[in-house]
């Protein structure tokens, strides 16, 4: 649009910022009044409520480590969500990722002797991690492979897989895997005491947490400071602009799917090496479901994954200081995660409005036409110039050794603006 350069590039740029972190921030702040609203319809204080919100989560080192314990699988199962949608598919199956990433962590003492070289040691730990790492990215791999190939929406295929996923998990280790010791609580076999991982030194965090840190930016990295990743980005912008530009739309989106599920499948590896030492039920206990969450109030960055994680890891700590202090049911915070993710769904009504409102505000003052609606042609035909005009000034027909390399440093938004009618889909602007 002409009129779009008419507002202040400064007030453009905090017209973003507010969407980045002001939109996320006001839906949290909101889900903790409507939970304080909650306890209080049962009769419970809500100013004691969310002191003991904040002391549960962060009020002593004891606390600070359960958050920390807490946050580090949530890290890992958020990046299953953001990273699939960097290329433009809404992922929500990490849940099933995580179990079998478990159950392939737990599955290798049944075909390695415990005393055998391969399982001792750094090795055995560094293979058995690798083994859940390559389960989840197989299964979320897989629901890419669908979409590309089949055009199954990845939404409700992941959804699906998940519940397959669970139901595969149970089958195993209440059947064929299951340790006969194991009486009220079926599980497979212990893993060998020399591949369990420990706490960091002085701490009593595991080291799954420096491991969600490092591969949340080895995320960031990749996604923004790469040539692979800025063709992941352009694909998830718009497919057929992609594709107009000579990227190799389906390889790129499967190998985005199958980094999200690595991720979710290491959450479920440490949490059987560092957690529970055997795959059993207590897996099956939702973090999948949480990252999700996650993921949303980070906008789908993984640099923003950490914090929230943390925050969120907070919010399941304290729910047992929640249940001894107020007589809460435990669960209780589950109320106020729902309640984020509502309003975090809500406001992504409003993202980009203020911007709009920006943008078109100059040109009322001068008298001018608000800008119309454009039809579905108009902007088809507008989509394709645009990717014609990116395309020669990008000088690119192909990338990754098929041609000239894209710039990172180039622009997404000039072929990222919208999707064309008829096609599948691109990013998902609303959830």
């Amino acid at each position: 649009m002409q009129h779009a350069s008419q507002a202040s590039p400064v007030a453009l740029r905090l017209a973003l910022v507010f969407d980045s972190l002001g939109l996320p921030m006001l839906a949290l702040a909101g889900a903790v009044l409507l939970f304080g609203v909650f306890v209080w319809l049962g009769g419970t204080s809500p100013t004691e409520t969310w002191l003991l919100l904040f002391k549960g989560a962060f009020g002593d080192a004891f606390s600070w480590q359960n958050t920390l314990q807490r946050a580090a699988p949530l890290m890992l199962t958020a990046l299953c969500v953001a990273i699939p949608y960097q290329a433009g598919l809404m992922v929500i199956g990490g849940e099933g990722a995580l179990v079998l990433g478990g159950l392939a962590c737990a599955a290798l003492p049944y075909l390695f002797a415990p005393q055998s070289a391969v399982m001792a040691g750094t090795a055995g730990t560094v293979l058995v991690l690798l083994a859940a790492a390559a389960a989840g990215a197989a299964w979320i791999g897989l629901v890419g492979a669908l979409r590309q190939y089949r055009g199954v929406n990845e939404t409700i295929g992941s959804l699906l897989m998940g519940y397959i996923a669970i139901g595969v998990f149970k089958h195993l280790v209440e059947g064929p895997m299951r340790d006969p010791a194991s009486l009220n609580k079926p599980s497979t076999l212990p893993v060998p005491e020399s591949v369990l991982v420990s706490a960091l030194p002085g701490f009593e965090v595991h080291w799954g947490l420096v491991w969600g840190v490092l591969a949340c930016v080895a995320a960031g990295l990749w996604l923004y400071g790469s040539t692979h990743g800025f063709a992941t980005r352009v694909v998830g912008g718009n497919a057929r602009a992609a594709r107009l530009v000579g990227l190799p739309s389906h390889q790129l989106v499967i190998s985005a799917c199958a980094l999200g599920g690595a991720g979710a499948g290491l959450a479920g590896g440490f949490e059987v090496v560092a957690v529970h030492s055997t795959a059993n039920a207590s897996l099956i206990g939702g973090l999948g479901y949480t990252g999700i969450l996650v993921s949303f109030v980070a906008r789908h960055n993984p640099f923003a994954v950490i914090p929230v994680a943390i925050l969120f890891g907070g919010f399941g700590a304290a729910g047992s200081l929640l249940q001894r202090r107020l007589d809460l049911p435990d669960a209780s915070v589950l109320v106020l995660q729902g309640f984020a993710f509502v309003l975090i769904l809500a406001s992504e009504a409003l993202r980009g409005r203020l911007a709009e409102r920006m943008q078109q505000a100059p040109l009322a003052k001068q008298g001018g036409d608000a800008p119309v609606h454009e039809t579905s042609r108009q902007r088809l035909a507008r989509l394709s110039s645009l990717a014609r005009e990116q395309a020669l000034r990008l000088g690119v027909g192909r990338v990754l050794g098929m041609g000239p390399v894209v710039p990172v440093s180039a622009p997404v938004s000039a072929v990222a603006a919208n999707t064309v009618p008829g096609e599948q889909p691109g990013r998902k602007e609303a959830a």
